[in-house]
């Protein structure tokens, strides 16, 4: 199924704007690969008339700081505050990243010329689909032809960086900063470096004097641009009671709020008040349907969805309450809420129950509990590397500025400790346990797969606990349309319940997920499956005949793809209008005909 704030009082210690697809949406820590590493550094170095220590300067060079930049802002403020130092290195980078000028430096303080206007960067007619490993070139001219090989590479790594959830500008950009020719992960790092240089810039606006100088002098149109931005992500994700919902009428432009903490309408164990829902008879099954997608979505989405979903509440549900991982989602169903049970035993709910193994490298400063929410891809081993660089050059223990970018770097990619100033990602097996899929489930296709699959499921101990209601209705078992299949999240559901599954047909067009769950399918059912590819073959009359044959549908589930709809993916959050996303109209055909032709309402 495709994979999506509530939060209890620790969740706030892994908030990050990410969820879905691909979605290394703000990694900390600035690096440029470009800058000298120590072997460069001479043995000290002379500011304000004070001889440095080369270590010092290494320790932010490490950490991804040019060196000039390091020297220009110990020339500023001192070295005596190392986070005060940091915060400057953080707004310097800002405008660094903010302007994107070339590698120039001003006379003004501030690093990098004036780009009078964003917009002279044009990019709109840029297409980040092309094949452009396909193209062929017209000319024998060999400048021709080098141009042509370098727009080809270009278009290959803005297709990737588009792919892992970032926008075609963004990825521009890094281009432009690092050239064709930087390795992907230097343009992933330059975009997420220059997201976070961002935010952190505008949380300290009011906190050092010298930022204010550095803005004065850099122009207030950049400043007041900066502050807009960052008051509109505040504002985007501010949260609100689940009770406190605006109309689903359209009439409110903003988002549907979010509610904290994001327990659904109720969670095993958790105390809050009860929710009544109340479904008009048309609306209750069976046919049963079960709707997923990312929590935060853009503005005014969720009460889209609702409309077409026969104006149902939507569950919001953050799956940090029921396992070790946060996965924010969203959920629209006709399913009771009373009398729900969760899967037993109950899932390990923070990282060391989970992994106890991990607790012997553990440092004290590292307060994790959960991890964030499981990504479609993870740490490369340079970030990793880095990490163990700052640490081992930092004293024991690290000074707080280097607390601090190691803890947003492991908070952002879900490191974990594996030795002595040594941290690694989560392995695919690692990810499956979490997630509550067996052991191997994804075994059997590449590594990078797995992370991908998993990292757009579904976390099958929050769906098993909303579809336990099934088992007393179906004790025969059940007739399962499923939508989106992806790994199987839903049915790797019913199976742990106990559920027979009677009949599953499976829409999924991934042939890496198709493999995974046709493996598990065989090893674990004895049901019929009928597999389907594309869901707009999956026609109405199609579907009739899958009713005629088997007597109808109990539960049709699916999620669609959120690609259009995840928080990392800015420049593509066109929403349910989206190329990928506007597959929900599909779900929403497909649920309204099965409810035709089984007696049910038909909007």
């Amino acid at each position: 199924m495709a994979g999506w704030t509530s939060d209890s009082d620790d969740s706030d210690k892994f908030e990050w704007d990410n969820d879905g697809v691909a979605e290394p949406s703000s990694a900390p820590a600035m690096r440029n690969f470009d800058s000298p590493g120590p072997s460069t550094l001479g043995s000290n170095e002379w500011i304000n008339g004070e001889v440095l220590p080369t270590s010092l300067i290494e320790r932010y060079v490490v950490m991804g700081f040019p060196k000039e930049m390091v020297m220009k802002s110990i020339k500023e403020i001192g070295h005596s505050d190392a986070d005060a130092l940091l915060e400057l290195l953080l707004t310097y980078k800002a405008l660094d990243d903010d302007d994107a000028g070339g590698n120039n430096h001003s006379t003004s303080g501030c690093i990098l010329p004036v780009v009078e206007d964003d917009d002279d960067l044009d990019f709109e007619n840029w297409d980040g689909d092309d094949d452009a490993g396909g193209r062929e070139s017209s000319s024998d001219d060999s400048g021709y032809e080098d141009f042509l090989r370098e727009m080809s590479e270009r278009d290959e790594k803005i297709k990737s960086l588009v792919n892992m959830g970032f926008s075609e500008d963004e990825a521009n950009e890094a281009i432009i900063r690092c050239g064709v020719d930087a390795d992907i992960c230097v343009l992933v790092d330059s975009v997420s470096a220059s997201r976070v240089a961002e935010d952190c810039h505008s949380r300290n606006l009011s906190d050092h004097q010298v930022t204010d100088r550095c803005f004065n002098s850099f122009g207030g149109r950049k400043k007041a641009r900066l502050m807009e931005e960052s008051r509109k992500k505040r504002k985007r994700y501010g949260g609100g009671g689940q009770g406190n919902r605006p109309s689903l009428d359209g009439s409110d432009e903003d988002s549907m709020p979010l509610p904290n903490p994001m327990v659904g309408f109720n969670l095993p164990g958790y105390s809050g008040p009860s929710v009544t829902r109340m479904l008009s008879k048309l609306d209750t099954g069976p046919p049963f349907f079960y709707y997923e997608n990312v929590a935060r979505a853009p503005k005014g989405e969720w009460a889209k969805i609702s409309r077409n979903l026969f104006d149902i509440q939507p569950e919001f549900v953050d799956s940090l309450h029921l396992c070790a991982a946060a996965r924010k989602r969203g959920y629209i169903h006709n399913l009771p809420i009373e009398n729900r049970s969760p899967l037993l035993p109950l899932p390990p709910k923070t990282i060391f129950e989970a992994f106890p193994h991990y607790k012997k490298w553990w440092p004290s400063w590292d307060t994790r509990t959960h991890l964030n929410c499981l990504q479609t891809c993870v740490a490369s081993a340079k970030l990793t590397d880095r990490i163990q660089r700052a640490l081992v050059s930092s004293s024991n223990p690290p000074t707080k500025s280097v607390q601090k970018y190691v803890m947003d770097e492991c908070k952002k990619w879900n490191l974990v400790w594996v030795g002595k100033n040594k941290v690694a990602p989560l392995e695919p097996d690692e990810m499956e346990y979490i997630l509550g899929f067996p052991r191997d489930h994804t075994r059997g296709v590449g590594k990078t797969q797995r992370y991908k699959s998993l990292g757009n499921s579904f976390q099958v101990d929050t769906v098993a606990y909303h579809l336990s209601v099934l088992r007393r209705m179906f004790p025969n078992g059940v007739r399962v349309l499923s939508l989106f299949t992806g790994i199987g999240g839903g049915e790797v559901a019913l199976h742990k319940l106990g559920i027979h599954m009677r009949v599953v047909v499976s829409v999924e067009i991934g042939e890496a997920s198709k493999k995974i769950f046709k493996s598990w399918w065989d090893q674990t059912q004895t049901g019929t499956l009928i597999e389907i590819t594309d869901v707009k073959s999956l026609t109405n009359d199609r579907v009739a005949s899958f009713i005629s044959q088997f007597g109808g549908f109990d539960l049709v589930i699916g999620g669609s793809p959120c690609n259009n709809l995840a928080g990392s993916n800015r420049h593509h959050r066109d929403g349910l209008e989206g190329k990928h996303s506007a597959l929900f109209y599909d779900y929403v055909r497909i649920l309204n005909f099965v409810k035709s032709a089984m007696g049910g309402r038909r909007m």
